[in-house]
């Protein structure tokens, strides 16, 4: 790092980010914890709900490893540009996406449109914190992060009592307030002078993915651990309405539901940054991976609306925990410049991949066998994630 450029200070920088993770995961749960209620609402089938939750996801996939290799290769252009960009985008699909009623392939178009741009916005917003953290400055990520899950939770209840009195569609209104909230938030966050950058940076191109992905067998096991762990536990997220209403609950309780999930996310901050320097991020990462393949497991054994409240802490234990782990694993596994791909190449195997995989199988599980039937479906990919992410960890004591 170049010593004579001036950073901002470790306080507005912590302030600041959380603060974005706040705004962010609010924005988030107003529209992903509650498109398959505004899908099944439309009239749309639980199996064309989960197609179109996995088109969602989809746009991930296609859309994060590109963006992230063209931030790699125009460092000097800051990300926080890119993230307005796209979050302008995005308030614009909303508008259309509230004022319309397509069928299911206009819905489909604008739910790929505001997968890519809000997806996007969930490595970027990390990449944010990774640049300053490779600058030497301290960044609180997890404890950002937390304080975002505990913002989902209180978003959650709050636009559950929405959507009881006002609509389920209503929940589209807040959603593009707070992408409004967003972009200031973005645009008052401190920009990272380009400058700043280690001087490794220089000359050194950033890799393929193809060359990232073949250059660490064990950190390409560990993505395709995550893989199938996102796709055991975020069709139950995605289907939550589907779990509270077969256990005897209503879309009031979804609110409550969702509340109890998201909110145990804030203790796993704290635990992480304690467990952290002991125990080191693979071991943290496959704790979470386990943990991930525990909670269909408690879904299965809960017969009533209180089963369900009561088992949604274990969310601490699973993606709480999963979600700093795989940033910093991501982190410590590629080369500094391939950072922001490497974060995006996370966030498509976990959050993209697996939750195409994981949604568009787990609605037709639904209309098959009911909601067991999905948890059946989610257990056995927990399963498998712990399996993988075991031989990653055995993978690499050989390297």
């Amino acid at each position: 790092m170049n010593n004579t450029v001036r950073l901002p200070s470790a306080r507005r920088v912590n302030a600041m980010y959380t603060l974005l993770h706040m705004t962010y995961w609010a924005m988030f749960a107003a529209f992903a914890g509650y498109q398959t209620a505004l899908l099944l609402g439309r009239g749309f089938t639980s199996g064309q709900a989960g197609v179109l939750a996995a088109v969602r996801c989809l746009a991930g996939i296609l859309s994060q490893p590109l963006l992230g290799g063209w931030a790699d290769r125009h460092p000097r252009v800051p990300l926080k540009y890119i993230l307005e960009a796209c979050l302008g985008a995005s308030l614009l699909v909303n508008v259309v996406f509230y004022s319309a009623r397509p069928g299911f392939g206009g819905t489909a178009l604008l739910l790929l449109a505001l997968g890519a741009l809000e997806l996007n916005a969930y490595p970027l917003l990390d990449s944010l914190a990774v640049q300053f953290i490779g600058a030497g400055v301290n960044v609180h990520y997890s404890l950002g992060r937390g304080m975002g899950s505990f913002s989902y939770a209180v978003a959650c209840v709050l636009l559950g009592a929405q959507a009881l009195r006002f609509g389920t569609e209503t929940v589209l209104l807040t959603h593009g307030g707070l992408l409004l909230a967003l972009m200031l938030a973005i645009f008052l966050y401190p920009t990272f002078p380009p400058e700043a950058m280690p001087r490794f940076r220089v000359g050194e191109q950033p890799h393929s993915i193809r060359y990232l992905l073949t250059g660490n067998p064990s950190y390409t096991l560990m993505l395709c651990a995550v893989f199938f762990s996102i796709a055991a536990v975020l069709p139950i997220v995605s289907f939550m309405v589907n779990i509270v209403m077969d256990r005897g609950g209503t879309t009031g309780d979804l609110g409550t539901a969702l509340f109890l999930m998201a909110a145990s996310e804030l203790p796993a901050a704290f635990l992480f940054q304690f467990l952290w320097p002991r125990v080191g991020t693979r071991r943290m990462l496959t704790a979470a991976v386990f943990f991930m393949a525990v909670k269909p497991l408690l879904f299965l054994s809960a017969s009533t609306l209180t089963g369900v409240l009561a088992v949604q802490p274990i969310q601490m234990l699973g993606y709480g925990l999963f979600t700093p782990a795989s940033v910093y694993f991501a982190s410590e596994n590629v080369s500094p410049v391939d950072r922001i791909r490497g974060q995006s190449l996370m966030m498509m195997a976990s959050n993209g991949m697996g939750g195409v995989a994981g949604n568009f199988l787990a609605g037709f599980f639904i209309d098959w066998g009911g909601v067991n039937a999905m948890l059946m479906f989610c257990l056995t990919c927990g399963i498998i994630g712990l399996v993988l992410a075991l031989l990653s960890g055995q993978i690499s004591k050989k390297y």
